[in-house]
């Protein structure tokens, strides 16, 4: 049976039901086919879970160091299993939510897989959606005249090495452990692989990091990066950059160990989780159907998220853009927009916060040190520690800091990176001020409360414009 439908969204992930929800806020007929649940990967295996879980093992720090706070307590334990009924208690609540949201839209929901079809009886353009269910119902036909592909992304695996869930795991089976191993070697030292480094040290796993690159974080700024090095191993992780290792070389007899390919060095463990980076999902989803084309086994988009063909969207983590469920939210808003004849706000990628989570947080915006000075020739920076910011003493942690990145010429802000304990949660009055072209100047006359963590975003302005104060 042939279903017509302004706008089908293939995936109700983050970017998906936005998508969806707003383009029915928009009068259209819409769709969403997912073959899982409603939420994606950032609700059910990403965003919330590991925030989730990092909390845990947060609170377990803090009462370990109840004492200094001037409360004695028994020594605590940490169980893993109870984190995880926390865990799973948060999701299922949020996603009890998107459901209603997306109801309450009138957004009808396929739950099964989305296959894109060329052009068929049904249209004479590529499009048409076969939804294929797992039980024994017939296939449904779907004719929207715009699609967006949502589908997401999943964990990369590195060639020869094979992941058995158990000894061999990706970020995906940690997120349903009933029991810590006393060992772990993990493999890339990417946001995925900084926040497990974070949790499983913080909760008395032995951890041995592994980066193939000279720094951890490659993208963010190289003094971010390096003071997020520090702390890792201040806390007690094993950190090997500029390390790679051999595939054909893992053992997981007893445990696993794997060969270093840049030196002499074995590395053993219980277990081995493999966090890389992410793939996007388009495997057996019809795009060979389409003239869409791909860039890196991304969908390649123009400024509208429009593929090759011009009636199908890709937006979140399958364009190869970042993968954020904050960008995902923006390309879905951006995408509809255009599909309903607006001319939406586009915005600079790099405007787009970036952070990583852990008791030690990064928040991070626009251009990297070395990025301005490429691009732009002449720019100030500034830092400012986090021992110049009362309320960090009084929280108990003064690691850390902020650095901004100007225009020489024109005082623009260029960039602005945070690591500290908390900073994830002001780095949007930064997006703010990037939003509105705003200058170094503008943002030290900025007035932040006293005591607060935000002090440090006029601090480090007032130093970039030479008249600091504290720091």
């Amino acid at each position: 049976m042939a279903l017509e439908y302004d706008v089908v969204v293939l995936g109700g992930g983050t970017g998906g039901y936005v998508a969806a929800v707003r383009a029915a806020q928009n009068g259209l007929k819409t769709a969403i086919v997912e073959k899982d649940k409603l939420g994606g990967t950032c609700l059910h295996k990403g965003c919330i879970p590991t925030k989730a879980l990092l909390k845990s093992a947060e609170i377990f720090e803090i009462i370990q160091k109840a004492q200094s706070f001037g409360i004695e307590v028994e020594e605590p334990t940490f169980h893993i299993e109870k984190a995880m009924e926390r865990k799973d208690k948060i999701v299922s609540t949020l996603h009890q939510g998107v459901k209603g949201l997306v109801a309450n839209a009138k957004v009808d929901i396929y739950d099964g897989f989305g296959r894109i079809l060329g052009p068929s009886i049904f249209s004479p353009m590529a499009g048409s959606i076969s939804v294929e269910y797992e039980d024994d119902r017939e296939n449904d036909i779907l004719v929207p005249k715009n699609v967006i592909i949502a589908t997401g992304s999943s964990p990369k695996t590195l060639p020869g090495i094979t992941i058995d869930g158990e000894l061999v795991i990706t970020s995906d089976h940690a997120l349903s452990m009933n029991k810590l191993p006393s060992s772990i070697v993990i493999l890339g030292g990417g946001v995925i692989g900084i926040e497990w480094a974070s949790f499983y040290q913080s909760v008395g796993v032995d951890v041995t990091l592994i980066e193939a690159s000279d720094q951890i974080l490659p993208n963010m700024d190289k003094d971010i990066a390096k003071e997020m090095s520090k702390y890792l191993v201040r806390k007690g992780v094993k950190l090997h950059t500029g390390t790679s290792v051999i595939p054909s070389s893992l053992s997981t007899v007893n445990g696993i160990a794997i060969k270093s390919e840049t030196d002499d060095m074995t590395f053993e463990a219980d277990q081995l989780l493999v966090a890389i980076g992410r793939k996007a999902n388009i495997s057996n989803i019809g795009v060979e159907n389409t003239d869409i084309q791909l860039a890196n086994d991304f969908i390649d988009v123009n400024p509208y998220f429009q593929s090759k063909e011009s009636h199908i969207y890709a937006i979140g983590d399958v364009n190869g853009g970042k993968q954020l469920a904050h960008a995902a939210t923006y390309e879905a808003d951006i995408a509809v927009a255009h599909i309903v004849g607006n001319t939406p706000v586009l915005l600079n990628p790099t405007d787009i916060p970036s952070c990583v989570y852990g008791e030690m947080e990064i928040a991070s915006l626009g251009l990297t040190e070395t990025e301005a000075k490429e691009q732009y020739g002449k720019v100030k920076v500034t830092k400012t520690s986090m021992q110049a910011i009362g309320k960090a003493h009084v929280n108990g942690n003064i690691d850390g800091f902020a650095k901004i990145v100007i225009d020489q010429n024109t005082d623009d802000l260029l960039g602005f990176h945070l690591i500290g304990k908390g900073v994830t949660e002001i780095i949007g009055q930064v997006s703010l001020a990037k939003y509105f072209d705003g200058s170094g100047l503008e943002i030290s006359e900025s007035i932040n409360p006293h005591p607060s963590i935000s002090e440090i975003i006029s601090e480090v302005a007032l130093a970039a414009e030479g008249r600091k104060i504290h720091g």
